[in-house]
């Protein structure tokens, strides 16, 4: 008797702790490293020439409303790694007849932290009308329209669309970049057949080369096989000076 007690008390010591194990797992924070280190990135038309820029950040059309903290110059960074991969993906709609047109690549934290102390100010709605008109700005954080982070700033996320070189006009994606509403999702289907063909074909040759789609905006892909999934950058946009990688094409 003594012992078959024994063998119930180890069988829920075992049991207590395993549910311990399992619940200090899910409370355990992510790992987030900040660094100020560029070494590993480049300016985004060193490797892919043919891209075009509109850094929506840089200006003020976007839905702050004004140049976002730590935006220096109108160029996109990248880490050598999506820059690499986002190359291949130019080379392929080139071939389609398209150019990408860049939105916004690498985002420092400073820049996130603006978009936050923003949506923090629900009386400064200077930018509704264009980009949230059906939302009240209190729920953003709620749908998760704005994060204390963002994927942008590990360094290997674009937002893009495609740019017809015929025509010599965007592609019509059936929705504007930025917008917050069910309308940015991918798989979106409330519009025209043309349009959504447009958006898939964007999503195709992103996919090819190693990137992986949001399902809630169109226009945003992560390198599948980012290099610093953990690592959160913080220095400014602005043009490098230096380490191109060596399979970018000489000048």
């Amino acid at each position: 008797m003594y012992q078959m007690k024994l063998w119930m008390l180890a069988a829920i010591l075992i049991v207590i702790c395993s549910v311990y194990v399992m619940q200090c797992k899910k409370k355990a924070p992510v790992k987030v490293s900040p660094t100020d280190d560029s070494s590993q990135f480049v300016t985004l038309t060193d490797v892919v020439p043919d891209a075009i820029l509109e850094i929506r950040y840089f200006g003020t059309y976007n839905f702050v409303g004004t140049r976002i903290d730590g935006y220096l110059e109108p160029t996109a960074l990248l880490t050598h790694q999506a820059a690499d991969s986002l190359r291949a993906v130019s080379d392929d709609v080139m071939q389609q007849g398209y150019r990408l047109k860049i939105y916004d690549a690498y985002r420092p934290q400073q820049a996130v932290d603006h978009f936050v102390r923003w949506a923090q100010d629900v009386a400064d709605t200077l930018m509704k009308t264009y980009f949230y008109p059906d939302l009240d700005k209190s729920v953003l954080f709620e749908q998760e329209y704005i994060y204390e982070r963002s994927g942008h700033t590990r360094g290997s996320t674009v937002d893009l669309t495609l740019f017809d070189m015929q025509t010599e006009k965007e592609l019509d994606m059936g929705g504007t970049f930025d917008w917050f509403g069910i309308e940015s999702h991918p798989d979106y289907t409330d519009i025209t057949p043309e349009q959504f063909e447009h958006r898939m074909i964007l999503r195709r040759a992103m996919l090819r080369h190693g990137f992986k789609p949001l399902d809630t905006e169109w226009w945003h892909f992560t390198l599948r096989d980012e290099p610093f999934p953990d690592t959160y950058f913080t220095f400014p946009v602005r043009q490098m000076t230096s380490n191109t990688p060596s399979s970018a094409p000489a000048a």
